[in-house]
């Protein structure tokens, strides 16, 4: 902690485990020792020292050194995160496989596992903390073994329980260049520090109601909203009990555990630094406006933005950029949702006059996608992508450029999709049905991710106002995204050599008409799709300057 300006990052066992251990851990330790920034202005000094100044490096020490007996993992009367003697109604235990998401365990059997259920791991003490802390926040849902203790268990168990808070988003987190770096980058500037927002290792109490103490060092728990930073990142969405034991050379080890029912967040974006959100349409909120939301007083407007499995994170830059956005009036349209970027983006833009110019900020995605029923984990979601900071103003020539770009690639996937449509029916058989895996459309944008993000590191580098090497890289973009698109058209013209093909077939347009499909004229759409798109490409070759109006004449 003291040293983490001499550190590039966390290394973990799984990319999920990197916001929790930030979250349930370095964050709010940071946070409670020395405070929230101030201002900008303070956020910016502490920033640019690029390590923690002597004061603040006592102040830590300080604070490990009072609080030390509460940070050990095995402490028999209160462990960290942890409660003591929890048991469930017949005193059994689980493999510790309960905490580990990619490891076998009942009904949750991930694809690629190198372990089987008769195989449990044993984990070293560091590992189990690491799971500890990943599995409050992104445990499975459903139904949890019941507590002794609890007074909400029926039947020996607690049923209706959500995924842990962080399964409930889709994480979005800048990094920086090194571990204290990412967390000033993650640590929001003007909050006020609350009196009952306390991390979870200060709310031990072992007598009194729940709703009344918070506590979470006892097998009772409650559904209520966030007191604040510091109670959201150390949530304790379950209740947990790890059994240690020595192995025959006499290593500590946790092979063993009970993982039961714990604390029930209600969302409330003000505490939620975390994730971007959508905003309901106008049509959607009239939809819902005598329905609330999980937020006490709050209306189902705003939802995290959860990220889709197999999707590159740039083709979500809609949503990470959409920043200043303070109501619903100025996200949605009447028809289509809108978007708000989380708040550690939006206030990168008060920020950057105190990062250095160029600065090369990442912002990871993590997320997990769960089964229909809430009890298994059906896939993980990881990305990185660079993020010109100048992108994230929300009047600027970059941003716009940025997004253009991402439009651009979709449409080149439409583009793609609509001749292999057209030539499958000049041959006489009928386009996949819509969103079909093997829509050429999908190895197409797959073949652009490394342009996109080459293009944004690239970017990173230039400044708002210097417009010709933008339009410099726009250009390069568009014609390297010229020769891939051409690649997969030609595979595809390649694979249609039938006569057939060439003299076409009649078929039955949209409003009943007919026409004529054939190989040629699908090539001219395709043709004329690829000018209209990537407009810079066009305007250069003829000589001309370019447009933004890049909209597409796809009929396909």
């Amino acid at each position: 902690m003291l040293d983490s300006h001499l550190h590039a990052e966390l290394l973990v066992d799984a990319p999920t485990q990197r916001p929790a251990i930030y979250r349930q851990l370095l964050l709010p330790l940071v946070v409670d020792a020395l405070g929230f920034p101030a201002d900008a202005a303070e956020w910016g000094r502490r920033f640019t020292a690029g390590r923690f100044r002597d004061d603040e490096r006592e102040r830590l020490a300080a604070y490990l050194d009072a609080h030390h007996h509460l940070f050990d993992l095995f402490a028999p009367d209160d462990p960290f995160a942890q409660v003591a003697d929890l048991t469930t109604s017949g005193d059994a235990t689980k493999s510790a496989a309960v905490l580990v998401a990619t490891a076998a365990l009942g009904n949750n059997v991930p694809l690629f596992s190198s372990r089987t259920e008769g195989d449990p791991p044993e984990l070293t003490p560091a590992q189990a903390a690491r799971w500890l802390l990943h599995v409050h926040c992104w445990d499975t849902g459903a139904i949890k073994t019941g507590a002794t203790g609890d007074p909400n268990m029926k039947a020996g168990k607690t049923t209706g329980n959500p995924v842990g808070p962080l399964g409930q988003l889709g994480v979005v987190m800048p990094l920086g260049a090194t571990v204290y770096e990412t967390l000033l980058l993650n640590i929001p500037y003007g909050r006020k520090a609350l009196k009952d927002d306390l991390p979870q290792w200060q709310r031990r109490a072992k007598g009194g109601e729940v709703a009344e103490t918070l506590s979470c060092a006892t097998p009772a728990w409650t559904s209520r909203a966030g007191r604040g930073l510091l109670d959201v990142w150390t949530w304790q969405s379950r209740r947990v009990r790890l059994v240690p034991e020595h192995t025959a050379h006499g290593e500590l080890r946790v092979s063993r555990a009970v993982v039961a029912a714990g604390d029930r967040l209600l969302l409330d974006m003000d505490h939620e630094p975390h994730t971007a959100w959508h905003v309901d349409s106008a049509q959607a909120r009239a939809g819902r406006s005598a329905r609330r939301d999980n937020r006490p007083g709050g209306e189902a407007h705003f939802r995290p933005v959860r990220h889709r499995t197999g999707r590159a994170a740039w083709r979500g830059l809609d949503a990470l950029l959409a920043v200043r956005k303070s109501s619903v009036e100025e996200h949605a349209t009447v028809q289509a949702d809108g978007f708000h970027t989380s708040v550690l983006l939006s206030q990168l833009v008060d920020v950057g006059d105190h990062l250095p110019g160029g600065y090369g900020a990442q912002v990871e995605l993590t997320g997990i996608r769960y089964g229909k029923k809430l009890g298994t984990i059906e896939g993980t979601y990881h990305d990185e992508i660079p993020l010109p900071l100048t992108a994230l103003h929300p009047d600027s020539d970059m941003r716009g450029a940025l997004l253009g770009v991402v439009e651009q690639a979709e449409e080149l996937a439409r583009a793609a999709n609509a001749l292999s449509a057209e030539l499958r029916r000049a041959v006489g058989a009928s386009p996949p049905p819509i969103g079909a895996w093997q829509y050429p459309g999908e190895t197409l944008l797959h073949a652009l991710d490394p342009l996109v993000r080459r293009l944004l590191v690239g970017l990173r580098e230039v400044g708002d106002e210097d417009f010709d090497r933008t339009e410099q890289g726009l250009l390069a973009w568009e014609e390297r995204a010229h020769r891939e698109a051409w690649k997969i058209a030609d595979d595809l013209l390649s694979a249609t050599s039938a006569a057939s093909a060439f003299s076409g077939r009649e078929v039955k347009g949209k409003e009943g008409q007919t026409r004529i499909a054939r190989e040629s004229t699908a090539e001219a759409f395709f043709r004329a799709n690829l000018r209209k798109i990537l407009f810079r490409r066009t305007a250069c070759r003829q000589g001309q300057p370019p447009t933004t109006d890049n909209s597409t004449t796809t009929e396909q």
